[in-house]
């Protein structure tokens, strides 16, 4: 259900309907109906310019009051408008008509068309449609929340849960990658620490951005989500993959804040705490051999280096364009945090052919080919090893935290299956419940599951389709008769030799 903002107009910053400034940057505002607020500079500017209107050249010239007659009428069709101020001239005026102007100097009679329409002096042009003033100026989903002078949100330490606790429910819910949820919490209590001593102590503490590698379907992303169900604090997760340059198409860099903003109910001094998770960090890699501009790769890194380490940044409010007519709003970057995330698909070679080159001959020598076969690869990763990969030493700077999470093992597929709180088995268990039926999985389906999965090197992705796949018939099947009351999922049954042990229920 929307909320009705007509009743709660004293929580939201009134927006100027010329120029879109919020009135905590305008100043106050001059109400016109219906329900229109305009600052005192556009204010004041319109009546400069109203002033200096010629307004009897306008009513002399036929012309221009075709035009002026044209402008009001919002553009709509001469045949349908009403008497224009033309028609109601005297008729012992001097001007010459708008027919005898349009001939040419052959003496062509101009087009019937022409004739009816006239010739407007400002040809497409409007200054302002009287529709768009119907009902409220501005939506209420694109009001910024007020605040009094000197109010903040106070943030207190002892709400915020200490590192342990942190890792504690990512453990119910995260399966492996005991790194990857340690680092995560202490930086997010750390970031909150920060935050709070702000304006407490003298000493400076610096931000702690992230950069977080690991392979598809490691729960790169799963594990941000999970954070933002954890902790009560404004957290936008985003794409880099649609950013570009500004001036092309695509999303502006500041979109990445615009989202937290609307994550913090436009609150702007909830969204400068909050933590803003950009996923597909890798699609922003600078572009190897290519001649063109490169708006959506180096451009992005460049463009993002002041919002990742502090800046003020001007955001629309409740869209993703500036050129939108929404109001605009300035936001500061100091104290969010920003974890970046990529799957870096290349980044393994990379490594690898570093580490080769480090080899020698001999007795006790590395081999070459020892690397090929190591599955936490990712963990040697070095800045000159992602400089390669195409991002540029500035923005890798700005993420002092590179930490990696590790492909996922057969073992820990198996986990995942069954071991999460809303692990996917649980899922199906609990909709065959409703139909009051028993489900179970033997340990060799789950194995046999998870090899199947392993196959696909999607990670943990691959575990879904494989089960709907095989779900599908006995969902489709145990609601035609009421008789069944468990069903057990074997190995034969997932590898296609056999099929699910069905039990009949007992009265």
């Amino acid at each position: 259900m929307e909320k009705n903002y007509e009743n709660d107009d004293s929580q939201y910053e009134e927006v100027c309907y010329i120029c879109r400034r919020p009135e905590s940057k305008a100043g106050r505002m001059f109400h016109i109906p219906p329900n229109v607020a305009v600052c005192a500079d556009c204010m004041h500017t319109t009546m400069d310019a109203i002033s200096k209107m010629d307004y009897q050249s306008m009513f002399k010239n036929p012309e221009m009051l075709q035009g002026f007659s044209d402008l009001w009428n919002a553009g709509m069709p001469t045949a349908e408008k009403k008497e224009s101020p033309q028609e109601k001239m005297p008729e012992d005026t001097n001007s010459s008509t708008v027919e005898e102007k349009t001939q040419d100097s052959e003496g062509e009679e101009p087009k019937e068309e022409e004739k009816k329409q006239g010739t407007p002096i400002f040809p497409n042009i409007r200054f302002l449609n009287l529709g768009d003033l119907q009902g409220e100026g501005i939506p209420g989903r694109q009001r910024i929340k007020k605040r009094k002078k000197g109010e903040a949100p106070v943030i207190d330490i002892k709400n915020i849960p200490p590192p342990h606790k942190i890792k504690e429910k990512l453990d119910d819910y995260v399966i492996g990658q005991e790194k990857a949820k340690k680092v995560i919490s202490v930086a997010v209590y750390n970031h909150y620490k920060r935050v709070a001593t702000n304006t407490m102590d003298e000493i400076e503490i610096e931000k702690s951005n992230m950069l977080m590698i690991g392979p598809t379907g490691s729960g790169k992303t799963y594990l941000v989500k999970t954070l933002a169900r954890i902790l009560d604090v404004p957290l936008a997760i985003t794409d880099a993959t649609s950013l570009t340059e500004a001036g092309y198409i695509g999303d502006d860099i500041e979109s990445v804040v615009s989202k937290l903003l609307a994550a913090a109910d436009n609150d702007v001094d909830r969204a400068e705490q909050g933590i803003i998770f950009i996923d597909e960090i890798d699609k922003i890699a600078k572009k190897k051999n290519h001649n063109s501009r490169d708006v959506s790769g180096e451009s992005v890194q460049q463009g993002m280096l002041k919002l990742l380490e502090g800046a003020d940044v001007e955001v629309p409010v409740g869209a993703s364009s500036k050129n939108a007519m929404v109001p605009l709003t300035t936001i500061n970057t100091r104290n969010i945090l920003f974890i970046c995330g990529g799957a870096f698909p290349d980044l393994a070679d990379i490594i690898k052919q570093r580490l080769q080159k480090q080899t020698s001959i001999g007795y006790g020598a590395t081999l070459k080919d020892q690397f090929d076969k190591d599955a936490n690869i990712l963990d040697k990763v070095t800045i000159e090893d992602l400089k390669k990969f195409g991002m540029i030493p500035e923005f890798i700077g700005r993420l002092p935290i590179i930490y990696t999470l590790q492909g996922l093992s057969q073992d820990m597929l198996v986990k995942i299956l069954k071991e999460p709180k809303n692990a996917i088995l649980k899922q199906y268990q609990k909709l065959l419940e409703i139909d009051e039926v028993k489900l179970e999985f033997s340990d060799d389906a789950l194995e046999a599951i998870a090899k199947k999965a392993m196959e696909k090197d999607t990670g943990a992705r691959a575990l879904r389709a494989i089960i709907e796949e095989f779900m599908l018939d006995i969902m489709y099947e145990i609601p035609k008769d009421e008789n069944i009351g468990q069903v057990t999922i074997t190995k034969e049954y997932i590898e296609g030799t056999g099929g699910p042990v069905i039990e009949i229920r007992h009265e």
